[in-house]
């Protein structure tokens, strides 16, 4: 008699002394698509602007002119009423004269060398044209032939446009020029500013009647019918950026993505300071936009994510799963009502996801957010049942 009660004491005093399970939250392994990006806030811009400045010092008549009008190539855009001008000044007119005929033929010959190498890629993209249709040349060939078409189509029509704007300059110089040989005796007459180019006005600078120096920005002219996306990332992860790497949008307003694809990383960084008063080195990365049309403007803000990795079936956890332990990178999996640590290989991992590259099979409950009191052996509840 004593004896049994001495064990149902002992059983009683165990049961209070022993630990509680511990509760926890539990998701499946699971394999699936896995798309590693990094992403950073953006701003759209025109892929060409050019900012119209005062050819000559004088009085910028008022314009007529408001942000989002259009002009076309040749359009007058601005009147100045020029000062008198000394000898001096004279002969800085003419030497610059001479210095915008000289960047107006190196223009000409930059645009002759862009319309050559356009004839080339096309040549060459029909030559493998009909080799693919003979199978005798592989498909990325083509894409690539295809790839640098475009990308000569783009030159010759910027060396066009800085062609258009050298020319613009030149006779801007040469309307001041005229203007002031026109004689002292009679008003000199208006020096007319002309567009470079056909596209909208993104910011008038001089919108009232003043006196203006030399050089002075009156408006910035842009081609809203291609923008692109400039997105300052940290230059230590810009390294990681090639071009045709694709670039999801989102947060521009609208209720769908937009897509894009890295066309350059420019090749310097420049100082920021971040909102926490930190210096970053940050690089631009370029992106065009793969729809012909969208609804955005010069300036509007966006979020980018740019693809850096995918894998079409990838083994992946919860990242919120992965903590660093002595020996590399853990998991607590369920055995049981126990959790075990369990060491496992990581590929890439991102904010969500990481991607297991050995150590845990399909199927398998791991512990999210592993609080403290979970240990390898650790009793544990589950309070969700393991999903993907």
């Amino acid at each position: 008699m004593l004896v049994g009660v001495a064990a149902l004491a002992g059983a009683a005093l165990y049961a209070l002394l022993r630990a509680a399970p511990v509760e926890v939250d539990v998701a499946a392994v699971h394999r699936g698509v896995f798309v590693a990006s990094i992403s950073e806030q953006a701003v759209t811009r025109s892929h060409d602007q050019f900012t119209v400045a005062a050819p000559v010092a004088g009085r910028v008549l008022r314009l007529t002119l408001h942000e989002g009008d259009s002009v076309s190539a040749g359009q007058t855009i601005a009147e100045l009423a020029p000062v008198p001008l000394g000898e001096r000044e004279t002969r800085e007119l003419e030497a610059r004269l001479a210095s915008a005929r000289s960047i107006e033929r190196e223009a000409q010959e930059r645009l002759s060398g862009a319309q050559h190498d356009l004839a080339s890629a096309r040549r060459e993209r029909g030559r493998l044209e009909g080799l693919a249709d003979r199978k005798l040349v592989a498909a990325q060939s083509l894409d690539l032939a295809k790839s640098m078409e475009s990308v000569a189509e783009h030159a010759v029509s910027a060396a066009r446009d800085r062609l258009a704007s050298a020319a613009a300059d030149a006779a801007a110089v040469r309307a001041s020029l005229t203007s002031t040989r026109s004689g002292p005796a009679a008003a000199p007459p208006l020096v007319s500013v002309r567009s470079p180019v056909a596209g909208r006005v993104l910011r008038v600078s001089e919108k009232s009647d003043r006196v203006v120096a030399a050089g002075s920005p009156l408006l910035v002219l842009g081609d809203l019918s291609r923008l692109e996306v400039v997105i300052a990332l940290l230059s230590t992860d810009a390294v990681r950026i090639r071009p045709g790497m694709p670039v999801r949008l989102d947060g521009w307003g609208g209720e769908r993505d937009l897509r894009a694809r890295v066309s350059r990383v420019e090749p310097y960084a420049f100082t920021k300071v971040s909102a926490l008063g930190v210096e970053e080195q940050r690089t631009n990365v370029i992106a065009d936009f793969l729809e012909s049309s969208v609804p955005l403007g010069d300036g509007y803000r966006l979020n980018a994510h740019i693809e850096t990795y995918r894998a079409a079936s990838a083994v992946q956890v919860p990242a919120s799963a992965v903590f660093p332990c002595s020996l590399g990178t853990c998991v607590f999996a369920i055995d049981g009502n126990r959790a075990r640590r369990r060491a496992v290989s990581v590929g890439h991992l991102t904010a969500d996801f990481a991607e297991v590259l050995d150590g845990l099979a399909v199927g398998t409950g791991v512990i999210v957010y592993p609080s403290n009191e979970v240990s390898d052996g650790a009793r544990i509840h589950v309070r969700q049942l393991p999903t993907r």
